[in-house]
């Protein structure tokens, strides 16, 4: 994938904490920090839908799916379990799927009964949204484990597209992007020559417009990958990863 043909926009920081996944763990392991809540909240809205398919595919019914991932991610909190994510240690989504699958496992043995984010206010979770991408991405075959893996990767590409997206209608250009992102990620329904004419252009612009889409997708696409990283050396074969979870 090409590299941008455009500055990235500048990106929010909480304190002194760049907005990479690993700066959130810290800050949302940081007790009593007021960047605390804002880091755990941004944290808990990119993971948690890939923690819900895999408690889905591990048999939970969508209630207490919702039920176990709210409380899971209050228990990350309350015994401070974020202190022991590291990038030393692996994967922040690695770290985060054996936690659950031992909070899970305690819940099951125990046979706790579960409110929803233990004693804090739930977080505002989508549940629709992410049942609905759930049934579309949870094959029969898939196991739990390769469920929350795809879901996560669909996360990761959703956020690259939002981004792009905002950089378009930043200049003016949603229609643009709206009326090709088909042709950036996914299956388009129509070609290129045709999605084109919808918007005015002739077939050699329209395949111009994508080739910049892609090019700036996939600048993107990276960046979201290095933020989950603490070494830049393993973007490419995170990326590699990442899209071999969909060529399979």
């Amino acid at each position: 994938m090409g590299e941008p043909d455009a500055a990235s926009p500048q990106r929010p920081t909480y304190g002194c904490f760049a907005t990479t996944h690993w700066s959130l763990v810290c800050a949302a392991a940081e007790a009593g920090s007021p960047r605390q809540p804002a880091a755990l909240e941004e944290l808990c809205r990119l993971y948690w839908p890939p923690l819900y398919a895999y408690l889905r595919r591990s048999g939970h019914r969508p209630q207490d799916a919702e039920d176990l991932t709210q409380a899971f991610l209050a228990r990350l909190l309350e015994r401070g379990l974020l202190a022991y994510a590291c990038p030393e240690r692996g994967r922040f989504r690695n770290f985060l799927l054996a936690a659950l699958k031992n909070f899970a496992a305690d819940a099951r043995d125990h046979a706790t009964a579960l409110k929803r984010g233990g004693n804090r206010p739930p977080l505002s979770l989508d549940v629709a949204e992410a049942e609905r991408d759930y049934r579309a991405l949870a094959s029969p075959e898939l196991a739990p484990d390769a469920v929350y893996e795809r879901t996560w990767a669909l996360a990761v590409l959703d956020r690259a597209l939002t981004a792009l997206r905002a950089e378009y209608a930043a200049r003016g250009r949603e229609a643009l992007f709206d009326g090709l992102k088909d042709h950036v990620w996914g299956e388009a329904r129509e070609t290129i020559a045709r999605a084109g004419a919808a918007l005015g252009l002739t077939e050699t612009a329209a395949r111009v417009a994508v080739h910049r889409l892609r090019q700036r997708f996939g600048a993107l696409l990276r960046q979201q990958v290095a933020e989950t990283l603490a070494d830049p050396a393993e973007v490419d074969a995170e990326l590699r990863h990442l899209l071999s979870i969909f060529a399979g």
